[in-house]
C-alpha cells in the first residue's frame, strides 16, 4: 500500500441510526455503523501503491425520525473521485433530506469530486 487517509462519519441530531459502507476502486473498504451509543467514527483506508486519483462509493441505508415523529429510512447511493487523497481528512456528509452521501476534505475542497447519480457498486441486481 502507498498511503492512507481517514474519513469520519458523524450521526445528525435527526438520524436514529445509520449504516453504510465505503468502497474505494469498487473494493469494500470499511462500514460505519452509528447510533445513539456509537455517534460518530473514523476510519483509516489504505490506498494501493501507483495511482493518485481512486474512485470512491459511499452507500447504506440511514434511518430518520421526522419532524411529525414518523421514522423513516433512506437508501443513499453516491459516487466520486478522490485526487490524491493521501494524508487527507474526509468528512461524510449528506444532503437533499439525507438522500445524498458524499465526502469532503474542508481543508482541500478540490480533493473530492462527486459524481451525479447512483453509485454502481450499491445497485441492487434486478432478476
Amino acid at each position: 500500500m502507498a498511503g492512507e487517509f481517514t474519513v469520519t462519519d458523524e450521526k445528525a441530531d435527526m438520524e436514529i441510526s445509520e449504516v453504510s459502507r465505503i468502497y474505494l476502486d469498487g473494493k469494500l473498504a470499511s462500514v460505519f455503523r452509528l447510533d445513539d451509543a456509537t455517534r460518530y467514527r473514523t476510519v483509516r483506508i489504505p490506498t494501493p501503491q501507483g495511482r493518485l486519483d481512486h474512485t470512491y462509493t459511499l452507500c447504506g441505508e440511514i434511518t430518520i425520525r421526522t419532524v411529525d415523529g414518523r421514522t423513516e429510512t433512506h437508501e443513499v447511493s453516491s459516487s466520486g473521485i478522490l485526487h490524491n487523497p493521501d494524508g487527507h481528512h474526509f468528512d461524510a456528509l449528506g444532503s437533499d433530506g439525507f438522500t445524498d452521501f458524499f465526502l469532503v476534505d474542508p481543508q482541500a475542497p478540490d480533493a473530492a469530486e462527486r459524481i451525479p447519480g447512483r453509485g454502481e457498486v450499491c445497485s441492487t441486481p434486478i432478476s
